[in-house]
């Protein structure tokens, strides 16, 4: 039995916190996993930003409900998911997430979850587990499963390292070089006939 385990951001959706400091006119808040392996620190970066510019949770979803997801997202999930089980695992939030997923069809994500105030300033975060793509893989590993990842961020590489099949993309020039070993792709219907490969 497969399961294939997919990132969110960068690969089905635009990265919601380039959005916003697009939206917010905040640069440093571009920062992603793509720049901070550390998800922790680079969390905590972005909650001290959004703290000493007055920005909350509302900002933030107002961003959200304007993005829709990378052309073709749709079309390659629901073709996925008529051959196999999907799951999307993300280091996103519910908060974040629910908009997207309702465009994209309901399809199951794993994710975490933000600590809101009544009065919408986000004071923390609570993570669902540990290194949380590659926990999950395993676990999922551990109840029988085959995996096969793909994604496009140093927080992906765990779970693809992991699975009996794993593929960057959309990802960044630099993690294409250092992992030259996974097949990388920029287009949904290469992704689509790669994993087809390997069901």
């Amino acid at each position: 039995m497969n399961v294939v385990c997919l990132d969110l951001e960068g690969v089905l959706v635009p990265e919601i916190w380039i959005a916003f400091a697009e939206a917010s006119g905040i640069p440093q808040l571009k920062r992603t996993t793509r720049d901070e392996p550390d998800y922790n620190k680079l969390m905590e970066f972005r909650l001290g930003i959004l703290k000493e510019h007055g920005l909350g949770l509302k900002e933030i979803q107002d961003t959200i409900a304007k993005i829709d997801p990378i052309p073709g997202a749709k079309e390659f999930l629901d073709e996925l998911r008529a051959l196999t089980q999907v799951i999307i695992i993300s280091d996103t939030f519910e908060q974040f997430a629910t908009p997207l997923m309702k465009k994209l069809g309901w399809p199951t994500i794993m994710c975490n979850s933000l600590e809101v105030a009544e009065n919408g300033e986000i004071t923390g975060f609570k993570m669902r587990c540990e290194k949380s793509k590659l926990t999950t893989v395993k676990a999922l590993q551990s109840i029988g499963y085959e995996t096969i990842a793909s994604g496009d961020s140093f927080n992906d590489l765990g779970m693809i390292q992991a699975s009996k099949a794993g593929f960057l993309f959309k990802s960044t020039e630099q993690i294409k070089k250092d992992y030259p070993q996974y097949p990388a792709f920029e287009e949904y219907d290469e992704l689509l006939a790669a994993i087809k490969a390997v069901l």
